[in-house]
């Protein structure tokens, strides 16, 4: 058989797959988004798909002075634009910003026709574009108006995505290690080469983003680690050291599992009542527009959070085989969820005074959803906390991000950093923009 012909089954099997596609696009969720933001989500019975349901606008960024929407007694303005993919945000004692610039490295092998048409439908909406893999510096210009001045900081990356400061020494998390820099006060680009701290799971790929988040002490780092498929449909054996929130000894780069089961958890952060790590974790696909809640939750060392069994504590996945009941048992209910699909990617305990109706609570960064109609997604919210709890409904702060028809998609929140006077600073992927969100 020559080579077009070989071809032919995959392309006659796209096209199948392509008709299913289309002829689903009109399966819609059942329930407001609302009924699964919480402590006790709605939870509807699973559907089964060859091929998901998919649903994502164009994307067509910002146009003009165009802008997302913010809540009344709030102003937003744009400090950089023309970035390369924009993901994560740290803000340095100066006041610099560093702004982490990624996409997926593009190395998990599309064997597929579901993989092959979940890919271009995805790449439509601005959110497959090519990132830097670099890191910029911003520096606020003299007066303070206007775009922030840009720097190229850092180069020839792989796939980064956490970005933390301890003392003197910078540690970002590539998609296959941690790399470690001396830091340099005020300089516009860095001058020392770095060097590997250690090794994070990188093989195929399916989830390569790494949240990195370092203890108040400094001494360990604690890294977010995504599954290598949905739902293993790429064998246990690629899953080592994935669904996990990994702690990392920052002196060594010695690693464990400090917690597991947890799909992707794709942001971390620290309570600053209870000093308790948490995350937010992207849930499964594939079966239905209302399944599964994606999630803010505490984290506890050694816990087991259902990952592939199940799913929001102990409702069972029956597409897992073999199944492991005495896992499930264990598994942990995360505290808060934040709606299906929602595709949270970045979170943000807030602790200053810039925007002081926020102090103490969560922002959360909600990337949005491709296999969901009417569209999740697609802001930023704030979950208020008491006694170190999430203690009410989520807001919507940052919102605006598509059409009304959902039809276009001018960006998409990921990260997210307080700057020295307290604002909110956001970073959009599609957009390729930083946000800059202040009081009137």
């Amino acid at each position: 058989m020559d080579k077009r012909n070989r071809k032919l089954p995959l392309a006659l099997g796209v096209a199948a797959a392509l008709s299913l596609l289309l002829s689903a696009c009109g399966e819609k969720a059942q329930m407001n988004i609302s009924q699964q933001v919480g402590g006790n989500p709605s939870m509807p019975k699973p559907q089964d798909f060859l091929v998901p349901p998919m649903q994502v606008p164009d994307g067509v960024g910002w146009k003009g002075d165009a802008r997302p929407q913010v809540v009344a007694g709030l102003q937003i303005e744009k400090i950089a634009s023309g970035l390369k993919h924009p993901r994560q945000l740290l803000v340095l004692p100066n006041g610099d910003v560093l702004v982490v610039e990624a996409n997926g490295p593009g190395e998990e092998a599309v064997t597929t026709p579901k993989q092959v048409i979940a890919g271009k439908v995805k790449n439509q909406s601005g959110k497959g574009g090519k990132g830097g893999n670099s890191v910029t510096l911003l520096r606020r210009k003299p007066g303070g108006s206007g775009e922030w001045d840009k720097y190229v900081y850092i180069e020839k990356l792989h796939s980064p995505f956490g970005i933390q400061l301890v003392g003197d020494t910078l540690y970002i998390a590539n998609t296959g290690n941690i790399m470690k820099y001396r830091y340099t006060p005020g300089e516009t680009k860095m001058s020392d080469p770095g060097v590997e701290l250690g090794d994070l799971p990188s093989t195929v790929n399916h989830h390569w983003t790494k949240a990195l988040l370092a203890s108040p002490d400094g001494k360990h780092l604690y890294v977010g680690s995504g599954s290598n498929s949905n739902i293993t449909e790429n064998g246990m054996e690629v899953e080592y050291r994935r669904a996990a929130v990994l702690e990392v000894d920052a002196a060594t780069g010695a690693s464990r599992v400090f917690a597991s089961g947890i799909r992707n958890p794709t942001g971390l952060g620290w309570e600053p009542q209870s000093g308790k790590l948490w995350a937010i974790a992207n849930e499964r696909d594939e079966i239905g527009a209302d399944l599964v809640p994606d999630y803010l939750t505490s984290v506890q060392e050694k816990g087991f959070y259902g990952w592939p069994y199940s799913y929001y504590g102990q409702h069972v996945d029956r597409r897992v085989q073999p199944q492991r009941p005495d896992l499930v048992a264990k598994a942990i209910k995360p505290d808060y969820a934040l709606g299906s699909h929602v595709a949270a990617l970045g979170l943000l305990f807030y602790t200053g005074n810039g925007l002081p109706q926020y102090k103490g609570g969560a922002f959360v960064a909600e990337h949005g959803s491709w296999d969901r109609t009417p569209l999740s997604g697609y802001q930023v919210v704030y979950v208020p906390f008491a006694n170190g709890m999430p203690s009410g409904p989520a807001q919507p702060v940052v919102t605006g991000f598509h059409s009304a028809d959902e039809k276009q998609l001018f960006g998409a929140p990921v990260g997210m950093a307080q700057d020295a006077d307290g604002a909110l600073l956001i970073a959009d992927d599609v957009g390729n923009v930083v946000w800059r969100v202040t009081r009137k």
